[in-house]
C-alpha cells in the first residue's frame, strides 16, 4: 500500500489558513457558516477550500479534533477517579464546562460525527463514559434506569441553558446541572414513563 504523499508547503499553509479559519468562523457563527466565508478569512479563493475539503463536514472534522481530543482527556481523567460517584460528576460537570466555554464542542453535541475519523474518536470517549456509568450503577449510587445516550438531554438543555444566559449569569448553568446531577442519584429514582432513546434513535434525532 503506498503512503499519502506529504503536502507541498504551499498547500500545507493553505490547510492549515483554511482549518484556522474555520475555527475562528464557527466559533463565531456556527457550524452551518458560509464556507465563502472561511476562505476569505484564510485568504484563499473558494476553489482552493473545495479542493483541500470536498465536504462541510470534512473541514468541520478538521477544524475539531482537538476538541475531541480534549472530551477524551476528561473521560479518562475522571475514569481515573475511584469514587464512583465523584467519577461519573467529574464526567458530566467538565463534558458541560467544555461545552459552555467553547461553541464547537457545544455545537457538535447537537449533530452527528462530521466523518468517520471524528465518530471513531468519540467512541473512544464514550466507551470510556460507559465504563464509568457501569461502575456507578454497579455501586448504586446512579439510577439503574439511566444509559448514556440520556447524557443528550443533559447536554441539549444545558447548550440552550448557556446560550440564553451567557451575556447575563455566565455560571448559572451549574446550578442547573447541580439539580440534575441531585435527580440522578439512585435514592432520587422514581419510575420514568417512557424508554430511553436508543443509540440509533439518539443518531436520527442528531441528524435532524
Amino acid at each position: 500500500m503506498s503512503e499519502e504523499k506529504p503536502l507541498r508547503v504551499d498547500a500545507r499553509r493553505n490547510r492549515d489558513a483554511l482549518v484556522a479559519a474555520a475555527r475562528e468562523v464557527f466559533l463565531e457563527r456556527g457550524l452551518d457558516a458560509p464556507l465563502k466565508e472561511i476562505a476569505a478569512r484564510a485568504g484563499v479563493a473558494i476553489g482552493t477550500l473545495y479542493n483541500r475539503f470536498p465536504t462541510r463536514d470534512e473541514l468541520i472534522a478538521a477544524a475539531v479534533e482537538d476538541r475531541i481530543e480534549a472530551g477524551g482527556r476528561v473521560a479518562e481523567a475522571a475514569l481515573a477517579i475511584t469514587d464512583p460517584w465523584d467519577s461519573f460528576v467529574y464526567l458530566v460537570e467538565n463534558v458541560c464546562e467544555l461545552q459552555a466555554r467553547d461553541r464547537l464542542i457545544g455545537e457538535l453535541a447537537l449533530r452527528a460525527a462530521p466523518s468517520q475519523a471524528i465518530a471513531r474518536a468519540q467512541e473512544y470517549g464514550h466507551g470510556l463514559m460507559r465504563e464509568i456509568v457501569d461502575r456507578a450503577q454497579r455501586a448504586g449510587v446512579l439510577r439503574p434506569d439511566w444509559v448514556l445516550e440520556d447524557i443528550a438531554f443533559i447536554s441539549w438543555a444545558h447548550i440552550r441553558i448557556v446560550e440564553a444566559t451567557s451575556d447575563i449569569a455566565p455560571e448559572v448553568w451549574r446550578r442547573h446541572l447541580a439539580l440534575v446531577l441531585d435527580g440522578l442519584r439512585a435514592p432520587a429514582a422514581h419510575p420514568l414513563p417512557v424508554a430511553p432513546l436508543t443509540e440509533d434513535e439518539l443518531m436520527r434525532a442528531l441528524r435532524g
